[in-house]
């Protein structure tokens, strides 16, 4: 089930961001020749006007095939016809639609499990070391956590989870005003830190979800960012990497986790996890898609903003050999990634 469930999460994310270029790319009047979802040989296609549209058998990626998009073209509707400003929305489009369908998903995540988690402390414990020591008080809400800008909850225990020495300088909002808290300190538990304070929960309504699924969006763009430094200055290796087959193994762990052998599995639990997960996926995606790496979207936008400054487009065939060289160490890093998957997997 976890198979299924990966695969219905991933075709959404790449038709999302295929119709993105799609739509933008024919509101631009580029000549799209086909859009495909899959790859490999069609299972099903159908011609419409200049467009193929077509279903394919590998449910590994899809893609929006526009005229002239990597050669040279004389068709007036071609890709490389189009002015930098067209080409360039034509380029982020996919991008964005990824993000609007994270937000999207984050607002149906929220509304189904309301009331909504602040960042804003309601109680402590009874005798608490924190709430003696260290100025937190009830009523603040915490702004900032070892310099790091909170925007929800998550932020806050991500915090305190990757901390190394358990000293934490806070910001909080207290009455209005902006208080500084230094050497925040708790108690801990074998070997772990208890948190011995409570946050107070938010009553949904559309605009409390709309502000909450707009800061979670933000958290996990972040996050997203922090990983990937994290990757380069060695906090974790290649082989604390997930690809597809990682994300089946964690789909098929939460199927377990909201599975039980008496009732079955907790649909409604289920799908708020898949919901979160779906949203993080995707928003994943579109930021990994930002970045100004060959054969990526950020890749392209990179040539289009050295073809604005230049006033002159790189040749194509050079920047046809970047993108192909960008795409072959993309699909060994997946084909590390996947190996890695596999091996933590047995």
């Amino acid at each position: 089930m976890g198979i299924i469930f990966a695969l219905i999460i991933f075709e959404v994310i790449i038709l999302i961001h295929e119709f993105g270029h799609f739509i933008v790319a024919k509101k631009c009047g580029v000549r799209v020749n086909e859009f495909a979802i899959g790859m490999g040989p069609a299972i099903l296609k159908k011609q419409k006007g200049e467009t193929l549209y077509a279903l394919r058998l590998f449910p590994i990626g899809g893609y929006c095939a526009m005229e002239g998009e990597d050669t040279e073209s004389d068709d007036n509707r071609a890709f490389c016809k189009k002015s930098v400003p067209k080409r360039m929305a034509i380029v982020v489009a996919g991008i964005v639609m990824n993000l609007i369908l994270g937000f999207v998903l984050l607002i149906i995540y929220t509304s189904l499990t309301a009331p909504i988690t602040s960042t804003t402390v309601s109680k402590f414990e009874s005798d608490t070391a924190t709430y003696h020591t260290t100025g937190l008080e009830e009523g603040d809400q915490i702004l900032k956590v070892n310099g790091m800008r909170i925007f929800t909850a998550m932020d806050i225990s991500y915090q305190f989870q990757n901390d190394e020495d358990g000293v934490f300088d806070m910001t909080v909002k207290r009455n209005g005003e902006k208080v500084e808290l230094s050497n925040v300190t708790f108690d801990t538990e074998n070997e772990s830190l208890h948190i011995d304070f409570f946050v107070e929960p938010i009553e949904a309504t559309p605009l409390t979800v709309i502000s909450q699924s707009f800061k979670q969006s933000l958290t996990y763009s972040r996050l997203i960012y922090i990983s990937l430094a994290d990757l380069v200055t060695g906090k974790y290796s290649i082989r604390d990497l997930s690809g597809p087959v990682g994300i089946v193994d964690v789909i098929g762990d939460v199927i377990d986790s909201e599975t039980d052998e008496e009732t079955g599995i907790d649909w409604r639990a289920l799908s708020e996890q898949m919901l979160s997960l779906g949203a993080f996926i995707t928003i994943n995606i579109g930021l990994f898609n930002l970045l100004p790496l060959p054969a990526l979207d950020g890749g392209r936008l990179i040539f289009l903003i050295i073809e604005g400054i230049r006033r002159k487009p790189v040749p194509p065939e050079k920047e046809g050999m970047v993108h192909f060289v960008g795409l072959a160490a993309l699909m060994v890093l997946m084909v590390v990634v996947t190996v890695s998957d596999i091996v933590k997997i047995f």
